[in-house]
């Protein structure tokens, strides 16, 4: 595949597929007041810009990958049995990161958010707590509390040059003798950091100092910007069997909907837990799929990131022009842009209904985040140019006040 049949302008319509996106937002955006939202125009016609899959046609490697599975009429059951997805996963790796992770040590999941709550449950005890950073996405709150477990907060904080983390209030939190677990999003939903090496080493040294294993979702690890690079924890660590990485090419290539992951767990003790915990069973079509995006998905993924960047410049470009006291950042990572717009809403304002009811675009508000997101949005750029270009101007009197 090259550049030029790689086409992300192509405006796709999603109605009747079933997609969360288009048809699954009153109740997860709104909550119970969901029903009384009243939008400006018809359901078909919203522009929804909130759940983190793309509104772009998946690689045509994987579709042909699918296509080419169901040539064999059986669907059966189906399992890992031989060496061609985590060969993949590891050339992929190796490609990018030059990291190849040890394929005895991986594990297929149903997904990544899955794994969070099965690897929660497997690696504590009861009284355990979890730390996490915040603004943190919902599912890091969720795991620890399914499984009776406290969550404990490290804010992150705004320094020079973007978010960072506060290694002081890390520090003291991590020495909790009942600290027992960090779950660390690397690169970090919703703001967008892809955390440096340095960064890496701070808090993972913490952690192993007071003996707290760390889960690293490194799900968008490879959405940074052109010219930037990502650094597996892991590879920090070779030698470790404290941390557990869980990866997917669900985001990176809008897989989403096949639901399979890649766990990396070095150590014997827990993978052998995760083998009696989890059931081996893969859908057929996920495995051809995720195989051939590892192998020969690198065109599109270029492509990919030159559109998104572009999709960033323009939204930095409006907000200025319509919000200028709008905080935003173009992110070194992610396709989510974090918004700080509490200069255009009174405290306490539902932004997201606002925005929803005022404009028919779709966004995430704070309610389904962790702690610390007051006065923010998360906006999907992941869309045709002109699908995003409609939005802003949908937006423009939201935001303006006009």
């Amino acid at each position: 595949m090259d550049r030029v049949s790689i086409d992300f302008d192509e405006i796709i319509d999603r109605r009747g597929t079933n997609a969360v996106a288009a048809e699954g937002y009153r109740t997860y955006l709104f909550g119970e007041v969901g029903d009384e939202v009243t939008l400006p125009c018809a359901d078909d016609e919203v522009i929804p810009m909130w759940v983190a899959d793309m509104a772009l046609a998946s690689p045509a490697v994987a579709i042909d990958a699918m296509r080419a599975r169901l040539d064999h009429p059986v669907l059966g059951y189906t399992a890992n049995y031989d060496v061609e997805l985590f060969g993949a996963f590891g050339r992929w790796c190796d490609r990018r990161y030059g990291w190849s992770p040890a394929p005895e040590h991986c594990r297929p999941a149903d997904g990544v958010v899955p794994a969070l709550y099965d690897l929660t449950e497997l690696m504590l005890e009861p009284g355990d707590k979890v730390l996490t950073l915040t603004p943190a996405y919902g599912h890091f709150r969720g795991a620890p509390e399914r499984h009776g477990h406290e969550l404990v907060t490290s804010a992150l904080v705004r320094g020079p040059s973007g978010w960072e983390v506060d290694l002081e209030d890390f520090a003291r939190k991590v020495a909790d003798p009942r600290q027992k677990l960090f779950s660390l999003c690397h690169p970090h939903n919703p703001v967008g950091r892809a955390w440096r090496p340095d960064e890496l080493r701070a808090m993972a040294d913490l952690c192993f100092e007071h003996d707290v294993r760390i889960i690293s979702d490194e799900i968008h690890c490879d959405l940074l910007r052109v010219g930037l690079e990502h650094t597996p924890l892991q590879k920090l660590y070779p030698d470790s069997d404290r941390i557990v990485t869980a990866m997917s090419a669900s985001k990176t290539f809008n897989l989403a909907g096949l639901r399979l992951a890649e766990v990396v767990i070095p150590d014997d003790e827990l993978r052998a837990r995760w083998d009696e915990r989890v059931f081996p069973i893969l859908n057929p079509l996920s495995h051809a799929a995720t195989v051939a995006v590892f192998d020969h998905g690198d065109p599109w993924w270029t492509a990919l990131r030159s559109h998104l960047d572009a999709n960033f410049s323009l939204l930095a470009e409006r907000l200025d022009e319509l919000v200028p006291d709008a905080r935003f950042g173009i992110p070194e990572a992610t396709y989510l842009a974090w918004v700080d717009l509490s200069s255009v809403f009174a405290p306490g304002s539902d932004i997201a209904r606002a925005i929803a009811e005022g404009s028919g675009v779709l966004v995430e508000g704070e309610r389904l985040f962790i702690a610390d997101a007051e006065g923010h949005v998360r906006i999907n750029l992941a869309c045709p140019r002109a699908t995003l270009a409609d939005a802003l101007e949908r937006m423009a009197p939201v935001l303006s006040g006009r």
